[in-house]
């Protein structure tokens, strides 16, 4: 005995305990029987977490890291995955009529004389309603003096 322990270069103690830990009853061996049973019966699509409830449901109460463990011991996994989410409904609402038919078409002539028009109201008729008719310097000069 020694001979072989120190070949495989295990310490006695070791080797005894291995020896003790073989011969030890499985804790969770019906758990795992019932798991097999639940994973089978659902065709291999319950996880951890379903299969931890359905043993609940059995009167078997095992935390659910327990359970995960143990399947991943005894290899069952879940092959299902989850649709991904799209809220895309189709055509939703009413659509507008075309009137105008992608007619958006104006002479330069008409555009050249809104624009003259806008620029000289801006210019013009809004900037002295706004300095009520003082010159652009004594404006200035009156709003720092009232701040």
């Amino acid at each position: 005995m020694e001979i072989l322990l120190s070949i495989a270069q295990l310490a006695r103690a070791t080797f005894y305990y291995h020896l003790k830990r073989m011969n030890k009853n499985d804790k969770y061996e019906t758990a795992r029987e019932e798991i097999t049973a639940i994973y089978h019966e659902n065709k291999g699509r319950y996880g951890y977490r379903r299969i931890t409830e359905e043993l609940r449901q059995r009167k078997i109460l095992l935390n659910h890291k327990t359970v995960q463990r143990l399947m991943k011991e005894q290899g069952l996994v879940c092959r299902v995955r989850m649709r991904k989410y799209r809220s895309y409904k189709g055509e939703v609402g009413k659509i507008a009529p075309n009137l105008l038919n992608r007619d958006f078409s104006t002479t330069a002539e008409h555009f050249k004389q809104e624009l003259l028009e806008y620029l000289d109201y801006y210019n013009n008729r809004r900037i002295k309603l706004k300095l009520k008719g003082l010159t652009p310097a004594l404006h200035r000069l009156q709003a720092l003096s009232v701040a």
